[in-house]
């Protein structure tokens, strides 16, 4: 959870190590000075590194070895993609030499693993494979049933493949999309069992298309888990509306390349947030009055038609005025 300060232990920490993975991905390994202990994670986790510009970005946590290593790790490591065009974050990281120095949080985890005893598979997307590596690590050394597909544009796109080929064998399927066309999504989620759980991490047209499978099926909710990294852009025709916060008796305007939440700590106010992508629910507030244009990854289906709800990091708002219940 964040705030406009950030709230937790922040870390000092070094750059160690840096790998050029594929032409576009490199891996980062942070440290701290003292090569002392840093706090423990688990599968799913993340750490948001903070920009020059105050800003702060999330990044998935790596690891293929044994899960005690993670339990009380000397380094962390991250992979990042440069993104074109960057909003700051890839460019900075892409940016980074060995011996620099970053800010971190200290790791959250929005996306764990759960403690199913049936059917598993981790379906990854290009870079979207980095919390997914470290899922397969801890079910490996729990001895679960699983399977990876991580699915790319070329195999030259994939990478840390051969660390995934070393610890995983034939429980991995690497899916090329130059060779084999457009992995079928759908086909992947008809082929599981009932009691399966699926995990995904990857662009949106891959979450999109899981969501879309899962919902056909009626699956019910938890059985399909995932984290996006994607920030939400302006869609076209957005408009200004009102935000009321019933509590105070505030009104602000929300622009429409503005989320409400980003409007609102810009005027001061302190509210608890972390993803700003809406997967996470920190930032959830009730509506009191108006109708919400429900754009997040958060509410189940029953919720958003109920419009009780609203993620403020990226959905907006359908009527001109929108009472929220703080």
């Amino acid at each position: 959870m964040t705030m406009s300060e950030p709230k937790g232990e922040a870390l000092n920490l070094v750059v160690t190590n840096i790998k050029t993975e594929t032409q576009a991905i490199r891996s980062i390994t942070l440290a701290k000075d003292d090569d002392g202990c840093l706090p423990g994670w688990s599968a799913g986790a993340h750490i948001d590194i903070e920009l020059p510009s105050g800003d702060r970005r999330s990044y998935s946590l790596m690891n293929t070895s044994a899960i005690e290593q993670i339990k009380q790790p000397k380094s962390y490591r991250i992979g990042v993609r440069l993104e074109e065009p960057s909003s700051g974050g890839s460019a900075f990281v892409h940016g980074l030499k060995t011996g620099d120095r970053v800010i971190a949080s200290s790791p959250k985890n929005n996306f764990p693993l759960g403690s199913e005893k049936g059917e598993i598979l981790l379906l990854a997307g290009g870079v979207g494979i980095t919390p997914i590596m470290s899922m397969a690590a801890e079910l490996k050394g729990r001895g679960s049933a699983f399977r990876l597909i991580y699915a790319g544009r070329a195999r030259a796109d994939l990478a840390f493949v051969q660390e995934l080929e070393a610890l995983l064998g034939a429980r991995l399927e690497i899916h090329d999309d130059s060779t084999s066309g457009v992995l079928n999504i759908e086909a992947a989620v008809r082929s599981l069992s009932k009691d399966a759980t699926l995990y995904v991490c990857g662009p949106v047209p891959m979450i999109d298309a899981a969501i879309s499978a899962a919902r056909a099926l009626n699956w019910p909710d938890g059985q399909l888990r995932f984290e996006i990294f994607s920030k939400p852009t302006v869609v076209e025709g957005d408009k200004a509306f009102e935000v009321v916060l019933a509590k105070s008796g505030k009104r602000f305007q929300v622009q429409p390349d503005r989320s409400i939440l980003d409007t609102l700590i810009d005027s001061g106010e302190e509210l608890p947030h972390d993803c700003k992508r809406g997967d996470c629910g920190v930032c959830q507030v009730g509506v009191l009055e108006g109708l919400p244009e429900h754009r997040d990854y958060y509410l189940s289906e029953k919720e958003r038609s109920a419009n009780k709800l609203i993620q403020i990091c990226v959905s907006r708002s359908k009527t001109p005025v929108l009472v929220l219940d703080m």
